[in-house]
């Protein structure tokens, strides 16, 4: 560490002082508070909290203000603030066909159950600036036309294909399985779907979506239909053992993807549609978009599928996508490396010793400059 350097300590002191100056910026201009983060930069925030795995606004906001808007450090904030918390046990399984729906979208009905509901969204706007955001005053908001909301649930689009007997089952594990948990025992292969999915929903956006573009572009063969993409509050419950009956916790705003591809069949199975799942916290559609293409293109074993592309290569996928684990290692570059590298500085100046010295052996009448490695004039 640099403490070991002669007044490393100070320097380090000084270096704080100074982070803390450049975060607060001009002191002429207001402060940016944690709620003005929490309700103005939502998709920062729902970032933070998908890949910190942790899901508090207020936290997150908080998380984005330190970090100075670094999102991969505001999760690494987040994260580390997580392995403090006590566990008490784990929620029930999310119903998220009894979400309350803000957004709901599908690209193969136009016309379904519950109807489509375009909510808050970037897709049919211009990518034009608007300089009058740049106001302080940005003037009053447009009036928005809304329903009455239902408490009827919405059957998700992958449940209509079912009826016709067109959609593979869902595969759910039994009852008796014990589900993975990341967040308690490292990442190990084999890898079950359950794994993987904890694995992409904490993953990096960026990554996955590289990823998911890849398998559009060949690489895996597969070019799905977005089934439906819903966005809104679902409630989560807790089963109280003591009482014997579900208790609800409260509620949480996810993202969920059903991706919808074509499967020839097989000698076992006649030709049908596979799905692909993401599911995330907050309105991040990209992610899980990305997510679900993922997690289909993973299951080629299970499907009897060739393995052809690197998205298909679980531990590969997996052992990279964590932008927390891939920041320890790349970041850790900067610290002080002066033993190993001096070490490796003498190693190179006696090979390159001993690979003069074997030439000459071969060559006498060559001649090297040792300090430069080039061959001297004639």
């Amino acid at each position: 560490m640099y403490v070991a350097v002669k007044g490393g300590e100070k320097a380090i002191r000084n270096a704080h002082k100074l982070l803390a100056k450049r975060r607060r910026g001009d002191t002429s201009v207001p402060s940016l508070t944690v709620d003005q983060i929490a309700e103005q930069l939502a998709l920062s925030v729902a970032r933070v909290m998908c890949e910190g795995s942790l899901y508090d606004e207020g936290l997150a906001a908080l998380a984005i203000k330190q970090a100075r808007g670094d999102l991969i450090e505001a999760a690494f904030l987040i994260r580390a603030y997580r392995t403090t918390l006590p566990r008490f046990g784990y929620s029930e399984t999310l119903d998220t066909a009894k979400m309350l729906v803000e957004r709901r979208i599908s690209a193969t009905y136009k016309d379904l159950p519950g109807g489509q509901l375009l909510g808050p969204t970037f897709d049919y706007s211009h990518r034009l600036l608007d300089f009058a955001m740049a106001a302080e005053d940005e003037g009053a908001l447009d009036a928005v036309e809304s329903g009455t909301p239902s408490d009827e649930g919405m059957p998700r689009v992958t449940d209509l294909l079912s009826d016709e007997g067109l959609m593979e089952a869902d595969p759910l594990p039994e009852a008796s399985d014990a589900v993975g948990d990341l967040t308690r025992e490292p990442l190990s292969f084999p890898a079950d779907r359950d794994l993987r999915l904890q694995n992409l929903a904490r993953g990096d956006e960026g990554f996955l979506l590289s990823l998911a573009y890849s398998s559009q572009r060949g690489y895996a063969r597969t070019h799905p239909f977005t089934g439906e993409i819903r966005y809104g509050e679902v409630e989560v419950e807790f089963f109280a053992e003591e009482l014997g009956f579900n208790v609800k916790l409260g509620a949480i705003k996810v993202t969920e993807c059903q991706m919808v591809n074509q499967f020839s069949g097989s000698a076992k199975s006649p030709p049908k549609f596979t799905r692909g799942y993401g599911l995330v916290f907050g309105q991040v559609e990209r992610k899980a978009m990305a997510m679900s293409m993922v997690d289909r293109a993973l299951r080629w074993e299970e499907l009897g599928e060739e393995q052809t592309a690197p998205v298909q290569d679980t531990e590969f996928v997996l052992s990279h996508s964590d932008n927390i684990q891939a920041t320890g290692f790349v970041e850790h570059l900067k610290l002080p490396h002066y033993v190993d590298f001096q070490a490796e500085l003498d190693l190179v100046r006696r090979m390159r010793a001993e690979w003069f010295a074997a030439r000459d052996q071969q060559d006498p009448y060559a001649q090297t400059d040792l300090e430069t490695g080039k061959e001297a004039a004639e």
